[in-house]
């Protein structure tokens, strides 16, 4: 573990002296002038991109990555005294790339403020066992910057300090922690682009819980643990054990599951671990064989609390990756060789805790719980002068929920949607070609739907939509132009959860496809009657299947539409691609 004055002085919150560290003054922080009471604007982190690598010019590059809708450059620090700071050379030496992220919501702020902390302390370490010569640091300090410069002082009423701080979303409104696999944001596609350049091993996102008030101070989650490759899962859990590890013996009350109660507002309840969709940093890179770390402190700890700890987190992590990452990367590259042998498998798209549980003693306080003369509902307060130990079970036996035999060669994309579709792969840095020529009679998988349920209300700009129904074997005709995807490449599991309509977070899911769900073309109610006592007339044995639904389903028979519907879907005019969803699978890969 890297230690220095700067370190000591965060650990005693009482000695902390504006610069009192800083070789250069330059590249110490508002929040340190302040004692942590205040964080900068996003002005102060370029203008420390700038000094830091004009202070560290052969270990610091400070480099541009995308711009945000509102025209600010996307900052990242790229740090490392190996000497290799650019993404081929640090592949080709084979060192391990760390990014961390702060501000993904901007009023969570705690990570810029602990990141250039433990950045300056890390250059300034001049032992042999430096961190930094054994890894490539990646760090961006605000991620959602026009969030950020949303600066207000009650952003966030359920935190203690700063004095004041960003928005929790986009100038677009968009929550980025809700959009790594849909990819929907300016500011999303541009860390694709940073991510897919460097292939960090570990992704750390830092953040600041909302929640209950209680004693416990931090939460550390990694996949894999509980889900995607075997031999990758026990590096995570080593990896997210060390850190808590760390934490623990400088103070902090680490816990290994969000602090979130299974029923809102009551501590009793306990806690449900998960493992959480791709539309989260968490459940993202898992799928791409590697860590995905979660940093959550305490929203009702003070800020100079919060950014020790969080502070103190980035340097185990950065002595984590240092001793490990060598050992960590080569069990990465041998699960990208294993997902690429997924073809016929079972794969988990989704994951559940059963109801199995654990006892755990809970650091908590003495509350009550009342109705609300305001709200009408019961209501907890706490009191913090009375600390108690709260008795509660947490539910963390994930299994797989929803599980699908992955296609033996792939997914096809018909031309009218391929556009699209090769935009959306090519941010994942997933693997797909195009197919010059059409397919005739080829025997391929569809999924048609059988039930719809469309999401009553817009989420992050989609309607979302769950489609029940399965795979059956068709032969089909495709035009050239289709895609296709492999699913022989070290991304299959990212291919499965976007392209498995039924997977949490698929294009489907988010509402991408919607138009194959819906009906576009009809035939008015006066001509379906003809239509009906035509083929009634004509066909004995479909005379018999009416009658005989209309005495067994009640629901049908007093549905006039649906009963006219059962007639159209036996006409020639019935659109056979309604309710087909417009991907398909292969067993042999085409050409």
């Amino acid at each position: 573990m890297l230690r220095s004055a700067v370190l000591s002085a965060l650990l005693t919150l009482s000695s902390i002296t504006p610069f009192a560290n800083a070789a250069d003054p330059l590249l110490g922080t508002i929040a340190e002038r302040s004692g942590f009471q205040k964080t900068g604007r996003y002005e102060e982190v370029i203008a420390l991109c700038a000094a830091f690598q004009k202070a560290y010019p052969k270990e610091v590059r400070c480099t541009e990555f995308g711009r945000t809708p509102e025209g600010r450059p996307m900052l990242a620090l790229v740090v490392s005294r190996s000497g290799a700071l650019s993404a081929d050379a640090a592949h080709q030496r084979g060192l391990p790339v760390l990014l961390i992220q702060g501000g993904i919501h901007a009023g969570e702020i705690d990570g810029k403020d602990a990141g250039f902390l433990a950045l300056r302390e890390a250059l300034q370490d001049t032992s042999a066992n430096n961190a930094l010569s054994k890894q490539v640091l990646i760090f961006v300090p605000v991620f959602n910057i026009d969030g950020h410069e949303r600066f207000g002082r009650w952003n966030r009423p359920n935190q203690r300090g700063p004095e004041e701080m960003g928005w929790r979303t986009t100038g677009q409104n968009f929550n980025l922690n809700r959009d790594y696999a849909k990819a929907d944001s300016p500011e999303m596609q541009a860390m694709l682009q940073l991510v897919n350049r460097w292939d960090p091993l570990a992704y750390i996102d830092l953040h600041v819980t909302d929640g209950a008030k209680f004693e416990h101070d931090v939460s550390i989650q990694v996949e894999p643990v509980h889900a995607s490759d075997l031999a990758l899962r026990k590096d995570g859990e080593a990896l997210r054990d060390n850190v808590i590890s760390d934490l623990a013996r400088q103070g902090s009350l680490p816990q290994p599951f969000y602090l979130s109660f299974s029923i809102d507002d009551d501590p009793s309840s306990g806690f449900v671990d998960d493992v959480s969709p791709p539309r989260f940093s968490t459940g993202y890179f898992h799928l791409r064989n590697r860590f995905g770390m979660l940093v959550e402190t305490h929203s009702w700890k003070d800020y100079p609390t919060r950014v020790r700890i969080t502070h103190n987190a980035i340097v185990s992590v950065m002595a984590q990756i240092a001793a490990h990452g060598n050992a960590w990367l080569k069990t990465a590259h041998q699960a990208d060789l294993r997902a690429a042998q997924l073809g016929g498998q079972a794969v988990a798209l989704s994951y559940k805790a059963s109801e199995k549980t654990r006892p755990v003693a809970f650091r908590g306080y003495e509350y009550t719980r009342t109705p609300s003369d305001i709200s009408g509902a019961l209501m907890t307060h706490y009191d913090e002068s009375k600390p108690q130990i709260w008795n509660v079970t947490v539910r963390d036996d994930l299994q797989p929920e929803l599980s699908v035999n992955a296609p033996q060669a792939g997914y096809l994309v018909p031309a009218a949607h391929a556009a699209w579709v090769a935009q959306k792969l090519q941010q994942h840095g997933i693997a797909f070609r195009v197919l010059p020529a059409a397919l005739q009679q080829a025997r391929l998988e569809t999924f048609r739907v059988v039930k719809t349920n469309f999401d009553p209300q817009s989420i992050e700009s989609h309607q979302r939509l769950k489609l029940e129904g399965a795979w059956h074997g068709e032969t089909r005709d495709l035009g050239a132009g289709a895609l296709f995807v492999p699913i022989v490449q070290a991304k299959a599991r990212l291919v499965m959860a976007l392209l498995e309509p039924q997977a949490p977070d698929s294009l489907a899911a988010w509402g991408r496809f919607n138009n194959a769900f819906e009906k576009k073309e009809y035939m008015e109610a006066y001509v379906a009657e003809d239509v009906a006592r035509e083929q009634l007339a004509a066909d004995p044995a479909l005379a018999a299947e009416f009658k005989q639904k209309l005495a067994d389903d009640p629901a049908f028979a007093n549905d006039p539409a649906t009963r006219l519907e059962f007639f159209a879907r036996r006409h020639s005019s019935w659109d056979e691609r309604f309710n087909l969803y417009p991907v398909m699978r292969t067993a042999v890969a085409p050409g």
